[in-house]
């Protein structure tokens, strides 16, 4: 047991929506995190990419497949924090942040969302090493590039789900942060949005 499941339990009792965070959650080490790299993109996950790509509001932009971590690490460290697609990102989250609270408190939206991210985090570098020990890759800050995207991404799909139990009309399957999320679940790196390229390993 994780140290702040037993708070979230009692908040469960008063907060029944934080249940779907726990189920989520519970979810994420059977995600075959990181295990498709490089590979050519099936037709469903680019139908995914294209997908997120719509709801971001860059239909159209070309998918490419980075083949290597060194070109992942590159694609990573040079994006920009302040393009057009993190600003849709950030308004996003905003959006959903501004809708979960709407029902629940600040305190347990932050600690129903940081018990996702713990196990996210236990799960995303557990599959990592293993992936890493295959490529040889060993270097420790495209490590924490790679784990900490994955973690956000899963923060940012709980978010939804949260957002989704309180709007009906939001389609928790169909939001941005859902289908960027759905990459992860295919074994792949959604690495960025860089001019009219989303670079995906």
């Amino acid at each position: 047991m994780y140290p702040d499941d037993i708070d979230l339990e009692q908040l469960e009792l008063e907060v029944p929506v934080l249940s779907r965070l726990r189920r989520f959650a519970d979810g994420l080490e059977l995600i075959p995190w990181f295990s498709r790299l490089g590979e050519p993109l099936s037709r469903s996950t680019r139908q995914i990419a294209d997908d997120y790509l719509d709801r971001l509001g860059f239909p159209g932009t070309e998918v490419a497949v980075l083949p290597s971590w060194d070109e992942a690490a590159a694609a990573a460290e040079t994006f920009d924090w302040s393009s057009p697609a993190w600003e849709a990102e950030e308004l996003a989250r905003a959006d959903l942040t501004g809708r979960a609270l709407e029902a629940i408190s600040e305190e347990a939206l932050q600690l129903g969302l940081s018990v996702v991210s713990d196990k996210a985090g236990h799960a995303v570098k557990s599959a990592l090493l293993d992936t890493a020990a295959l490529w040889d890759m060993v270097d420790e800050d495209v490590h924490n590039l790679s784990v900490g995207s994955a973690v956000q991404s899963t923060h940012n799909a709980a978010l939804t789900l949260l957002a989704a139990a309180v709007d009906p009309e939001l389609d928790p399957a169909d939001h941005l942060f859902a289908l960027k999320f759905r990459l992860y679940e295919q074994g792949r790196w959604p690495v960025s949005v860089i001019g009219s390229s989303f670079n995906i390993f």
